[in-house]
């Protein structure tokens, strides 16, 4: 049997590019600094071939694990193209990885090579020796003159290993579809990270789907502040952008305040957004040139209130397109279609080469308007993950025999095939009997307009089971007390569902994609104040 993704791999990809779109504008990439750089198709595939032979010439091969800790930058891309390219196996990590983080990934695929930023290096040391990894052949990024700010046995600059490689395609040996190029770790919001295999044919398929789900063309340029290592980053925006010959316009990080004055600058048609991006930006002053764009789709990928959108909509003039998925699902397999009407707060209908629906605990299919958990039905390395590395338990767990992915979240649709999020599994909440959704208390708190994020708990109640602890962090210089608090969400919410603690705080603890980490909220010890009458 054959698919689209049949006799494809990320090299053929970029083989068809380089015919196709070569003097086409690839990268636009936007540094810290306000610096920019622009590359052709042409002139980016010399980069990945000079670094794909680089890795070569330092004894990386065919199936070996290489750890990229390196923030949006080209090098990133180059690193992540060059060892797929030799059928090496990429291991993104965020910026903000924990030593224990890294020490996991380390131990959990044995990597012997890493192309990490150069502050970055005496850490990877350390905990390679702790892991019992060789602390040869590392490769770390260098300055802007290339040169390594790191010492140590085997520590080379990346760009200038690179700079000596030919410019000419790899020879490698004959590239599977099925072949795993990359372990995406999850975020790890809830539980510990596993190890995403991801195929070529993954890739390819994800490049495909988003091609379809944004109706992506040549002419389009995507706009992503979202970080590389991350699936959102290399599934939504950089397969699709390679498959379609667009360009991809990657800032270094995100900035509220230049967002749009970036947007309109690159004449961006397609942008990603998640629900902390949107409240930041609506933070930002009103502006007469708020809807003077170029934008006709934003990817959005989190909860929002109906106010929080509609006051999003009417403001920037763009219509959000709502989809739910995973990176286990590889494309966003429930999604707002490209064309047509939209039912928000709906996250859309079963993408294109999905199946989805809603099942009970049993694993009986559910009629619609009842909640149950969503499964995703696919093809394991092609159109959902391969499973998870070294772990064939959880992979037996999440994928079933026919292609059915658990996805251990709760939702329902209606009786015309639209689907509908209540929450993540871990993030419901069972009080007294009763079912609440930590999303749906924490947009309510996040309707209020002193309250800039909110994260939603459940804790140990020794009569109702659990109650419901809220972390608040307020808008800066707000001051808000607990008691307003409970009373705006008495307001909205029903009475089982208002929280019985607020907890304030500064900031949350993040993952690599700015998603609040709530599984160390949970490990925290609060000190709950559910009567605290005092101001914040």
């Amino acid at each position: 049997m054959a698919d689209i993704t049949t006799g494809q791999t990320t090299a053929s990809l970029w083989a068809a590019a380089c015919r196709d779109f070569g003097d086409r504008q690839f990268l636009v990439h936007l540094d810290a600094t306000g610096g920019r750089t622009e590359y052709s198709y042409a002139r980016f595939a010399t980069l990945i071939h000079q670094a794909a032979h680089a890795f070569l010439s330092v004894g990386v091969r065919s199936g070996d694990p290489v750890v990229l800790q390196v923030r949006n930058r080209p090098e990133m891309l180059a690193a992540f193209f060059g060892l797929t390219e030799i059928g090496a196996i990429v291991v993104p990590l965020g910026m903000d990885a924990t030593p224990t983080e890294l020490l996991r990934a380390y131990q959990a695929c044995g990597a012997e090579w890493a192309v990490v930023e150069p502050h970055l290096w005496p850490t990877h040391q350390r905990l390679r020796a702790e892991a019992g990894l060789s602390a040869v052949a590392v490769l770390v990024v260098g300055d802007r003159d290339g040169t390594p700010q790191a010492q140590g046995a085997g520590v080379r600059g990346f760009r200038e290993l690179c700079a000596q490689q030919s410019s000419e395609p790899v020879v490698a040996p004959e590239l599977d579809g099925r072949q795993v190029a990359e372990l995406l770790y999850t975020s790890g919001t809830t539980a510990a990270p596993k190890g995403v295999m991801i195929t070529h044919a993954n890739l390819v398929f994800s490049g495909h789907y988003g091609v379809w789900q944004t109706s992506l063309r040549a002419d389009d340029r995507v706009f992503t502040t979202m970080p590389a290592c991350h699936s959102n980053f290399q599934l939504a925006a950089l397969t699709p952008v390679l498959v379609a010959g667009a360009t991809l316009v990657m800032a270094e990080h995100y900035s509220a305040s230049q967002f749009w004055s970036q947007v309109r600058r690159e004449r961006a048609s397609v942008v990603q957004l998640i629900a902390m991006m949107v409240r930041t930006l609506l933070l930002q002053p009103p502006a007469p040139d708020d809807t003077d764009h170029e934008l006709r789709e934003a990817l959005y990928f989190m909860p929002l209130s109906d106010a929080e959108k509609q006051t999003f909509e009417t403001r920037f003039g763009l219509r959000l397109m709502n989809s739910y998925g995973s990176t286990e699902s590889i494309g966003w397999a429930v999604t707002d279609p490209p064309v047509g009407a939209r039912r928000w707060p709906s996250v859309g209908r079963a993408g294109l080469g999905y199946e989805v629906g809603i099942f009970d605990h049993c694993g009986n299919e559910l009629p619609p308007g009842e909640i149950g958990e969503f499964r995703i039905k696919g093809t394991p390395g092609v159109s959902l993950m391969l499973g998870y590395h070294d772990d064939p338990a959880a992979t037996a767990s999440a994928l079933s025999e026919d292609g059915w992915l658990r996805t251990h979240d709760e939702g329902y649709r209606d009786e015309d095939g639209w689907f509908y999020f209540v929450d993540r599994a871990v993030n419901l909440i069972k009080r007294a009997g009763e079912n609440i959704s930590a999303s749906e208390v924490e947009c309510v708190l996040t309707s209020h307009p002193l309250i800039a994020e909110a994260a939603v708990i459940g804790v140990p109640d020794p009569i109702r089971d659990k109650a419901v602890l809220a972390y608040v962090r307020l808008q800066p210089g707000a001051r808000l007390s607990v008691a307003e608090i409970l009373q705006h969400c008495r307001g909205q919410l029903a009475a089982f569902k208002v929280p019985s603690y607020v907890e304030f705080v500064d900031d949350f603890p993040r993952t690599a994609s700015m998603k609040i980490e709530k599984c160390r909220l949970q490990r925290a010890e609060p000190q709950c104040r559910g009567t605290d009458e005092g101001n914040h």
